[in-house]
């Protein structure tokens, strides 16, 4: 792993924090697209997509200090940082009353993400570069494997609500997401 003074992404988000525009805009030419690509796969709505990712580049501009850099994993922050906004976004559209007032506190505490050290570092190329994989391993679960996924990763819904929303379960809902992620895992690991 790269030392955090010289690797390049850290340069840019201690520039963002010390008010460079300049580095501020290159992040978002660099990251918008795929970000914009996940969000707009959980909200679905194009216009609901685009505010949202103004919204997540607000919060890297004014709240960019809250990145651990120990972490060297300016990507999988981005990316969860937009998942979480377009998640709360979406729990709030569809159960306003199921989720606390959105307040500065609520979005440091469940929207800014804090990454484990132990998770494994990318950046946007690397990722880039396994997603064939991944979208070949997706393809080889089950039509119902890769329902339960949507369901819990992408729509963002406790295996409660898939219990309501199927008519099934809990433990039986908790079975169908684990069988799919463990398969997932083989098929990913198995791959060309």
């Amino acid at each position: 792993m790269e030392d955090t003074q010289t690797h390049p992404e850290i340069q840019t988000i201690q520039k963002i924090i010390d008010s460079d525009a300049a580095a501020f805009e290159e992040l978002y030419d660099r990251y918008s697209q795929i970000l914009y690509t996940l969000v707009k796969k959980i909200v679905e709505d194009k216009t609901i997509a685009e505010e949202i990712l103004v919204d997540v580049f607000l919060i890297v501009w004014k709240k960019g200090k809250r990145f651990d850099q120990s972490t060297n994993n300016l990507y999988t922050w981005l990316v969860r940082l937009a998942y979480n906004k377009a998640v709360d976004r979406k729990k709030r559209e569809l159960s306003p009353e199921s989720l606390p007032e959105y307040t500065g506190e609520y979005e440091d505490r469940f929207i800014i993400p804090i990454l484990a050290k132990t998770i494994e570092a990318k950046d946007l190329e690397s990722a880039m570069a396994v997603r064939p994989k991944f979208e070949d391993a997706m393809n080889k679960l089950t039509e119902t494997q890769k329902y339960v996924i949507n369901l819990a990763y992408y729509e963002g819904k406790t295996q409660s609500d898939i219990a309501n929303q199927l008519n099934i379960p809990l433990p039986t809902v908790k079975s169908k997401i684990q069988v799919a992620m463990s398969n997932l895992k083989h098929n990913f690991g198995s791959g060309k």
